[in-house]
């Protein structure tokens, strides 16, 4: 099944935030977005995104950008 590019990004944020052990009202807060705009990025919700936020979610993440777009969060081991 065909992945959309922004349920990809979502499941990837919410990845890399559970691994820091972030919350999603933390992540929000510390970026100054709404606890809505983060729950529907990591949700099924086609949430759009610029690359500006999306740059500075991987910065609070600690992470490069580019693993927003790793489709394989989606493979079941």
């Amino acid at each position: 099944m065909k992945q959309d590019i922004y349920n990809t990004i979502g499941k990837n944020i919410q990845k890399y935030r559970k691994i820091k052990g972030i919350k999603q009202h933390d992540l929000a807060q510390g970026l100054f977005l709404s606890d809505s705009f983060i729950a529907k990025l990591e949700s099924k919700t086609r949430q759009t995104i610029s690359i500006d936020t999306l740059e500075q979610i991987a910065d609070f993440l600690e992470v490069d950008i580019t693993v927003f777009f790793d489709k394989s969060v989606f493979k079941t081991k």
